[in-house]
């Protein structure tokens, strides 16, 4: 089957020369060979609201970006898509706060980036939409008559059953769905959420070979694990091999890494507290390790946030407090962006990562420290059950992340490790990331949305 243009939407294009993060990089590459359309915002704010497409390149492939004025930033943005959206998929309810003006806002902004991108796409494009941000798009785009196929990637988790009550406009979700041909989701669990939503609540009905049927129109539900570039980030951790070295640990002292963006989806406060517990219960009181948390803010005028600044700071504080010596501070917190090399120098270096979410859609730190490792001594991926990633890397030490003492055992347990066991573990670990990589992700999803039936029909 001869290949579509792609056309790409997502809440944020790159403006830079080269591109760069595992994503990015994947849909670059994709619509470089391709050839295509990458429309997005461009992250400025506007007097007022318009309707402009400002081009950012022409090759290899278009980009084309616009702008939200004040008020759709504040609705779109700040609100439905991170202050309803984002806590309810990652099973926060307790977070959300409902707000009829941004709800309206966001289908709003939906429906002009229909406008835009409509006035782009041709009749055989491809059209790939990316996360949460966009769920309604493909409606819109349906009602100003365009019938391609369209796609929709959702990175964050499906939210369950019982969450999904708290959407006040969960009603339209199932019509927002079924406007996609293939609406793609990271694990079997997301599919299997996504299903009993839209089955028992949506009023859909499954038809042969997996398709889902409501109302006049025929979709596909299905898991696409997004992966890394293996390769390329096994070659910067060698390249970057002397970045532990900065570190100046001491002789023996064992080097436990977390790296993640500051968000209360992902469990960093419970990782210090069980990093605590490891360090009163490890049976050498002279065995010393570091753990080096690297957490980039973000959305920080949002109070949820500075909350769980203000518990990792005080949890940090308290450990060093309890546990350090003269010579020896056991928590290091990082507050900012460590380069991309860097961090592949650092995994490593690392003698055990702790990856471990309280929700999440995949989390590729833990496919990134796996490629980073050095095969013949490899480092300990300690992983939480509620990682999408858990479905893929069942070689890893499974924690739950609410549990610290567990959580600490498995320090201690990844720390211990004979080598012939992490050099076991880490084989099936790196077989699993490589044969579902990036490219497998971007060609395995383009392949099924190419050949994914009409839209309508019975």
């Amino acid at each position: 089957m001869p290949e579509h243009r792609l056309v790409v939407v997502s809440n944020r294009i790159p403006t830079g020369e080269a591109p760069s993060g595992g994503l990015v990089v994947a849909l670059h590459d994709a619509l470089k060979e391709r050839g295509g359309v990458w429309i997005g915002s461009s992250g400025s704010t506007a007097e007022g609201a318009t309707e402009d497409l400002h081009t950012i390149a022409e090759e290899p492939y278009q980009r084309l970006s616009f702008d939200l004025s004040e008020q759709e930033n504040e609705g779109y943005y700040l609100g439905y898509s991170n202050a309803v959206l984002w806590p309810l998929f990652h099973h926060r309810t307790d977070l959300i706060a409902v707000d009829t003006e941004h709800a309206r806002i966001y289908q709003e902004v939906n429906a002009k980036v229909a406008r835009m991108v409509a006035r782009v796409v041709g009749p055989d494009d491809l059209i790939w939409i990316q996360d949460y941000h966009f769920l309604p798009l493909a409606s819109e785009l349906r009602k100003l008559g365009v019938d391609n196929r369209i796609g929709f990637f959702l990175h964050i988790p499906f939210p369950n059953s019982s969450d999904m009550p708290a959407l006040p406009e969960r009603r339209l979700m199932p019509d927002w769905l079924s406007a996609y041909d293939l609406v793609g989701l990271q694990t079997q669990r997301d599919v299997s959420n996504a299903l009993d939503f839209l089955l028992r609540d949506g009023g859909a009905e499954i038809l042969l070979r997996g398709r889902l049927r409501l109302g006049n129109r025929q979709f596909e539900l299905r898991s696409f694990p997004i992966g890394i570039d293996v390769d390329a980030f096994a070659t910067a951790s060698t390249e970057n091999a002397g970045a532990g070295e900065r570190l100046r640990l001491g002789p023996g002292e064992k080097l436990v890494l977390g790296v993640d963006r500051l968000d209360y989806s992902k469990g960093i406060p419970n990782r210090v507290e069980a990093f605590g517990e490891y360090l009163r219960g490890r049976p050498d009181p002279e065995q010393r390790a570091t753990l080096l948390q690297i957490a980039p803010p973000s959305r920080e005028n949002v109070e949820a946030y500075r909350d769980i600044r203000h518990d990792l700071e005080t949890i940090s504080g308290r450990v060093n407090g309890e546990m350090a010596e003269l010579d020896w501070t056991p928590v290091r917190y990082i507050r900012r962006n460590v380069p991309r090399d860097t961090l592949a120098g650092l995994y490593r270096r690392a003698d055990a990562c702790l990856v471990t979410p309280l929700a999440d859609g995949m989390n590729l730190v833990a496919k990134e420290f796996v490629a980073a490792q050095d095969p013949e001594n490899p480092g300990v991926l300690i992983l939480s059950h509620f990682a999408g990633a858990a479905e893929q890397l069942d070689e890893a030490l499974m924690v739950n992340p609410y549990d610290a003492v567990e959580a600490g055992k498995a320090i201690q347990k990844a720390l211990d490790m004979p080598l012939h066991e992490r050099r076991a573990r880490h084989l099936s670990l790196i077989r699993s990331i490589r044969d579902y990589d990036i490219t497998w992700w971007t060609e395995a999803y383009l392949g099924a949305l190419q050949e994914a039936g009409p839209l309508r029909g019975s």
